[in-house]
């Protein structure tokens, strides 16, 4: 019999029970879509913090505090607090290293910001006054403060657009006085909008002096972070090289596997991200192809009941010629149309989930591109049919073995 017969049967055969093979697909269509939906939420959101860290320049050396190892980040990037990095750090390495040209630490925290009669939660940066030379932001109004004002703990702040916008409205903050905790604080300047940063917006955050907001409001004297930026062109090996040195000596480690610390480049930092980000993606994709296999069982279940009512159809098949191999092939290509039927639906449920998902992270401001790979579709599909082949073959064979005298007999 010819395949475009077989396939013929199998056809007709999954159409005189709609919404049985429908219900029956659905675990066909959650994995794919899930598969899809994952790979391409995940490429976006890759694109999106490669964007980031562009954007912040290629001649910035990032020191985390913690030690890691190369292909993975250091602890105070998981949530543990590491205060081995202080503000002195900083000043010895501009010091000894004349490449770099500007540095600052960072510090950060939650408060509630209070103006007369308004509130609202913010998060607070500390940082250094080169802030401004190291990251290369504007202000749209006002100034940012000096480093008289950071040594002296003044109480001074700059605000995001979003949140000068949503506290001031139309009035000018300059000069206004909001609280941050218990302390209030004099605003001096507003910075020109920036948009959204690692799954934060820095239009909606408020920065104070570093160590302001390490002893008035942490209580700290160490850093979360610090940023070095270098000349152009210049060696970013001997640079780190450097700046290791320089911490070891100060923190009396003799051996680099017993850095208390981490430094990377741009481009380093994005090798890791990389892998990171490539790692998450795989492991949420293959959760979400355990659905296939739900699936998958599902797709057998329904075809041993189809052999189960077809049993005399089987029979009479068998008994005017029909040999084991075509009866396999039909009952196979029933499995193998029901997941490619339900792959396809998979494939666009997914490719429209991820489509909304990008419009919403853009609607929020972030450059979140939409991302659906052929390899995405082409390893689902591939996974769909294989599913359909594993778990068809057992009600195939069944149905092959089936003895014809007996299967007439069926009722």
């Amino acid at each position: 019999m010819p395949l475009s017969e077989l396939f013929k049967l199998a056809y007709q055969s999954l159409t005189k029970n709609r919404w049985q093979a429908f219900l029956t697909m659905l675990g066909i269509i959650i994995g794919v879509a899930g598969v899809v939906m994952i790979l391409s939420v995940g490429a976006g959101a890759q694109s999106l913090i490669f964007n980031q860290v562009e954007s912040m320049g290629s001649n910035l050396i990032g020191i985390m505090p913690g030690a890691s190892d190369d292909n993975g980040p250091p602890a105070s990037v998981m949530g543990i607090t590491v205060t081995t990095l202080v503000n002195d750090d900083l000043k010895a390495i501009v010091e000894a290293v004349p490449e770099v040209v500007a540095a600052t630490g960072y510090v950060q925290g939650l408060a509630t910001l209070q103006w007369e009669n308004q509130q609202s939660e913010v998060t607070y940066v500390g940082t250094a006054a080169s802030y401004l030379d190291v990251e290369d932001v504007l202000l749209s109004t006002g100034r940012y403060f000096t480093e008289i004002e950071d040594d002296g703990m003044n109480n001074v702040a700059v605000l995001g657009s979003q949140v000068a916008q949503d506290i001031f409205g139309s009035q000018n903050p300059i000069g206004q006085k909001i609280k941050l905790k218990r302390d209030a604080f004099k605003i001096i300047g507003v910075f020109a909008e920036r948009g959204g940063s690692f799954f934060s917006s820095q239009d909606e955050q408020v920065f104070i002096p570093l160590q302001t907001a390490q002893k008035k409001l942490l209580g700290i004297s160490h850093l979360s972070m610090a940023r070095l930026k270098v000349g152009d062109n210049a060696d970013f090996d001997s640079i780190i090289g450097q700046t290791e040195a320089v911490l070891r000596y100060r923190h009396d480690i003799n051996t680099a596997g017993e850095d208390d610390f981490t430094v990377r480049s741009q481009t380093q930092a994005l090798d890791v991200l990389s892998t990171l980000t490539g790692a998450l993606n795989f492991f949420l994709a293959a959760i979400a192809a355990i659905a296939l296999l739900v699936g998958g069982v599902g797709i057998m279940n329904i075809m041993l009941v189809a052999v189960t009512e077809r049993t005399a159809e089987i029979g009479l098949r068998k008994a005017v010629g029909a040999k084991k191999s075509i009866i396999i092939w039909q009952f196979l290509l029933e499995a193998i149309l029901l997941t490619l039927i339900g792959g396809i639906l998979g494939i666009i449920l997914g490719a429209l989930f991820a489509g909304l998902i990008a419009i919403i992270a853009n609607y929020m401001g972030y450059h979140w591109e939409y991302i659906v790979s052929l390899l995405s579709i082409l390893i689902s599909s591939g996974v769909a049919i294989a599913v359909g082949l594993f778990f068809g073959l057992y009600p195939a064979f069944k149905a092959a073995q089936l003895d014809p005298v007996e299967a007439l007999r069926y009722e």
